[in-house]
């Protein structure tokens, strides 16, 4: 199966952070990054990764999802969070997904990603789609929560708390990075249709895990289809 249009764009900017390096491994901060669901597999590709999160449950069963992978040396685990993040700006690819839905400021915690990659790195930000979320609801019959997450959104373009988490639009998103001093390269969606599809759509039919990778891409940087994907995914760098 092809890989998702995240995984596709990151593995593109780890060739070139590598080609950079001269060969040497890509340096990588993964902030809130949990038990590892992004550092592992990056680890096990080469990269050295270092992940700031504060929870204590989640760094233990990072370490044990690193240590059965082979990688423990190249994970480097860190508690703390997002605002106290003590950037030395070296980070070849700074990871903030899932982030900033729950952190207290947005700002706050964007200007820390964005001081933590070097001149020219990258920052990529992953976040819950407000629209994708009023959709969902409308369609499991929520009519009065999906009207409420449609009118508590307006004038926030820093993206909108609804039950302790914040989610956002595009246009939102993309001024609140931009507002930190980085460059937007790429603004895409991630889970357009690949999370509206039956999981017995794909049992029954020979192919259709291909085909529905292969429109998931196509559909991921196409208006407006990526603008009600489930999340939107930004990719962009401190300037060198």
């Amino acid at each position: 199966m092809r890989p998702d249009a995240v995984h596709r764009v990151l593995d593109a900017e780890l060739a070139a952070a590598r080609e950079r390096r001269g060969g040497e491994p890509p340096r990588v901060l993964d902030v809130g990054g949990g038990s590892g669901v992004w550092a592992v597999p990056l680890a096990v590709a080469g990269c050295a990764v270092t992940v700031v999160e504060p929870s204590p449950n989640a760094l233990a069963t990072l370490h044990r999802r690193a240590a059965e992978a082979g990688v423990l040396d190249r994970v480097t685990a860190v508690q703390g969070d997002a605002d106290a993040l003590d950037a030395d700006a070296s980070a070849d690819l700074v990871l903030g997904h899932g982030l900033l839905e729950v952190v207290d400021d947005v700002k706050v915690a964007l200007a820390a990603l964005a001081r933590a990659a070097a001149p020219g790195g990258a920052v990529s930000v992953l976040v819950a789609n407000r629209f994708a979320a009023v959709l969902h609801r409308a369609i499991a019959g929520r009519l009065v929560d999906a009207r409420r997450l449609l009118d508590d959104g307006a004038g926030q373009p820093a993206g909108v708390r609804e039950q302790g988490q914040r989610r956002f639009d595009v246009a939102g998103l993309e001024a609140a990075v931009r507002a930190v001093g980085l460059e937007v390269e790429l603004l895409q969606g991630h889970g357009v249709v690949s999370d509206l599809v039956p999981g017995a759509v794909l049992e029954g039919n020979p192919g259709a895990a291909e085909a529905l990778a292969e429109l998931e891409l196509a559909a991921a940087s196409l208006s407006p289809l990526r603008d009600v994907a489930a999340r939107l995914h930004v990719l962009a760098r401190r300037p060198a």
